[in-house]
């Protein structure tokens, strides 16, 4: 059973790391002003609304309202317990936890999550365990050798192999795994009668893992061929798994991404694994054939710039059109595109060359936007007919009329010359005419082409409206958390109380973490509170601007407000109930009276607003 991880190790975790540095893994942040700003993890969004704030060790999204500390933000990111995320950023910072602490107790924990994770861990091991180990996999090792994979490289992909007399039924079965979590697992074929069946057979294994590099699917190779099955299967969809947001070997490529600004976004998992191998470790790959909206959301949170690199066959070429398409619609990504030589797929070239090869082609062989469909548009034309010649060169016109750099425009403008011994005067006058009719197609990606992303806008802070009192509430409180003096100087009043009861409770929460606490940090605060309601309420009030003064005349003023006007407001709201059960009894003299002394109640309110 596992022990509860101490509140002395779990602050420990908390102030060894900066959230902006846990944060800035998964969303791409900008200063501007006190705070950081990206796009929201959590939603999908072009305007930044989401803020990290490095002073209290926070984050909030004015649009979404999702807040916390550094644990939170992984709680909600990635789906895992309290405990869990305090061991990840511990992990993360190289902060030593003991083992006792790290054996998850299923029964408190999101029980299935945890335990799907754990069956598709335990299944990566054993897949990997029967490549290298067992005379079952010799044959799987041997093929992956001969791609040129070495056993290091195997072992950072736990790469496996799934033989054909099924695996993991038996060892689950005698482990008394329940069958009903067999069953969503995914990891099963289900037949008629309910009798399970390992999906996985006769093989190569490559593991699917989440951000935070758990096993949450695979997807299976065929070893020999087979004509009645397909080349890949892969996982179904499951609790853990859903094919749109998941990216293959986005948890390893993470940190290259943010170091590089940029992301290379491959056909095929043996093209991620192959650069990787050579040093090119910022690749990812899709789980299908092409992008989703989704996959685009998270690549555009990390890095500004992506490079198309699919394979160089049609297929490809033409994935690579959608796929430049698709990412321009739905972010601001400077875009671009790595083509191999002599149209191999990028693990064919570095295993027909070297890896020192297959990096020079990356550092040096990036084409634009533009470029590719000028490429592209010329495949499947003669363009040694005339007629071919001038509908190629009208097309290309149309394009590079829509190119804003007048440089970039007379680069292309040569190229069509050389290639086609034309006077670039007459393309120049050609495009001048285009441009003037607006007859112009603009690729997508190439407005930033060459130029950094263009800042991300903030999304305007909407300020809810509170009533008086509830101000003067947030005001006081806030200032209590974050001052000592004024803590002091408010419970030194032992008749206050707040008028709302979740600044109530967050009051009387804070009394009995200031026990331990002192000096209350808002981060370790947010811990405390433990309920998301209050934590979003304690987020916002303390994401507002404040203006003290130093003789406490401000939080004199918010105290008077909130003892002697809540009482009157009160008694408004009780007295404007019973006028309407009088209208409703039809009693005029009760009425008349409810209305005198409202009339007196709103005049001693408007009397105390003014002093």
């Amino acid at each position: 059973m596992a022990t509860r991880i101490p509140e002395e190790i779990i602050e420990s975790v908390r102030t060894s790391v900066n959230i902006a540095d846990v944060v800035g893994q998964y969303v791409q942040l900008k200063k501007s002003g006190r705070n950081l700003f990206g796009l929201c993890p959590f939603h999908e969004e072009k305007t930044a609304s989401f803020s990290v704030n490095e002073e209290k060790q926070i984050f909030h999204c004015f649009s979404c309202g999702r807040g916390g500390n550094v644990f939170k933000f992984l709680m909600e990111l990635n789906d895992v317990s309290f405990p869990e995320a305090v061991i990840q950023v511990a992990d993360d910072a190289n902060i030593t936890i003991p083992d006792t602490y790290k054996q998850v107790d299923q029964p408190n924990v999101d029980s299935d999550f945890a335990r799907l994770i754990g069956l598709h861990e335990n299944a990566a091991k054993l897949y990997h365990h029967v490549l290298m180990n067992t005379q079952v996999g010799e044959a799987a090792l041997t093929y992956l050798h001969d791609r040129g994979l070495d056993d290091e490289t195997i072992a950072t992909f736990n790469i496996g192999f799934a033989p054909g007399d099924g695996l993991l039924k038996p060892l689950f079965e005698e482990r008394k795994v329940d069958y009903q979590l067999l069953r969503s697992s995914g990891l099963f074929i289900e037949s008629q009668d309910g009798q399970l069946r390992d999906r996985f057979t006769n093989r190569i294994m490559f593991t699917i893992r989440n951000a935070s590099g758990k096993v949450i699917a695979f997807s299976g190779r065929i070893l020999h061929k087979d004509p009645d099955s397909p080349k890949y299967l892969n996982s179904p969809e499951t609790k853990i798994f859903h094919k749109s947001d998941t990216l293959f070997n986005f948890d390893l490529a993470r940190k290259e991404i943010r170091k590089e600004n940029a992301v290379v976004l491959f056909e095929g998992f043996m093209d991620v694994i192959a650069a990787y191998s050579a040093g090119v470790k910022n690749g990812i790959a899709s789980m299908g054939t092409s992008l989703t909206t989704d996959q685009i959301g998270i690549l555009q949170r990390v890095a500004e710039t992506l490079y198309v690199s699919y394979d160089g066959d049609d297929a490809g070429q033409n994935a690579t059109h959608r796929a430049l398409s698709l990412i321009g619609e739905h972010s601001n990504m400077s875009l671009g595109v790595i083509q191999m030589p002599e149209g191999l797929d990028p693990d064919e070239y570095l295993r027909k060359y070297d890896a020192e090869h297959f990096r020079a082609v990356y550092e040096g062989a990036k084409e634009t936007p533009v470029g590719f469909a000028l490429r592209y548009l010329a495949r499947g034309r003669n363009l040694n007919n005339q007629s071919e010649q001038l509908s190629y060169i009208e097309e290309v016109l149309k394009i590079v009329a829509g190119v804003p750099s007048p440089v970039e425009q007379d680069l292309y403008l040569n190229q069509l010359a050389d290639r086609f011994q034309i006077d670039k005067a007459s393309l120049k006058e050609q495009l001048s005419g285009l441009r003037q009719s607006k007859k112009t197609t603009v690729v997508p990606g190439e407005q930033q082409t060459g130029q950094m992303a263009p800042p991300l806008k903030q999304v305007e802070q909407e300020q809810p409206h509170f009533d008086r009192v509830e101000r003067a509430e947030r005001l006081l409180l806030h200032r209590m958390i974050t001052d000592q003096n004024v803590w002091l100087h408010v419970t030194a009043n032992q008749d206050f109380h707040f008028v709302h009861e979740h600044y109530q409770t967050l009051f009387f929460l804070a009394q009995g973490y200031k026990q331990t606490h002192p000096e209350l940090q808002i981060a370790g605060f947010l811990d405390y509170v433990n309920d998301d309601d209050l934590q979003r309420q304690l987020i916002n009030l303390t994401e507002q601007p404040v203006v003290s003064r130093d003789d406490m005349s401000d939080v004199d003023d918010c105290m008077h407000i909130i003892m002697n006007q809540a009482p009157v407001d009160e008694t408004i709201r009780q007295k404007n109930l019973e006028m309407i059960e009088a209208k409703r009894l039809n009693n005029r003299d009760l009425q008349n009276q409810l209305t005198l002394e409202l009339v007196a109640l709103y005049k001693q309110k408007q009397d105390m607003r003014r002093a």
